[in-house]
């Protein structure tokens, strides 16, 4: 299993970036795919979740209304849409997947980072 996220970068306050995760290894249009992210000194938390159907879920309270996320199936990628980005949304990205190998096991990408500063 190897998850892949590229699209980060530094933005000003009020731009967009629009990431992506690309997924091998397993039947990606199986599986929800989720979004975390941790910031300098707090711990991980869930951003997002796209079920396998494409139906979002569980987005994080202050990131509603601002960022999006969608997947294609066919190319095995899942792409988080940020927009009117804010210095508090700085933080090192990641995209997961739990998968069921008779037991779930969670697997994760190497991050990439979301810089937001003037």
């Amino acid at each position: 299993v190897q998850l892949v996220e590229s699209g980060g970068g530094l933005v000003q306050p009020g731009g967009s970036l629009r990431l992506s995760c690309v997924a091998s290894g397993f039947t990606f249009s199986s599986y929800d795919m989720n979004w975390y992210r941790q910031a300098p000194g707090k711990e991980r938390e869930l951003v997002a979740t796209i079920t396998s159907a494409g139906g979002s879920t569980n987005q994080l309270d202050s990131v509603k209304g601002r960022f999006t996320i969608s997947r294609d199936n066919a190319k095995n990628t899942v792409y988080p849409q940020m927009n009117n980005l804010k210095p508090e949304d700085t933080a090192v990205y990641y995209c997961n997947v739990r998968l069921w190998v008779g037991v779930r096991v969670s697997y994760w990408g190497q991050g990439t980072q979301v810089t937001v500063s003037s």
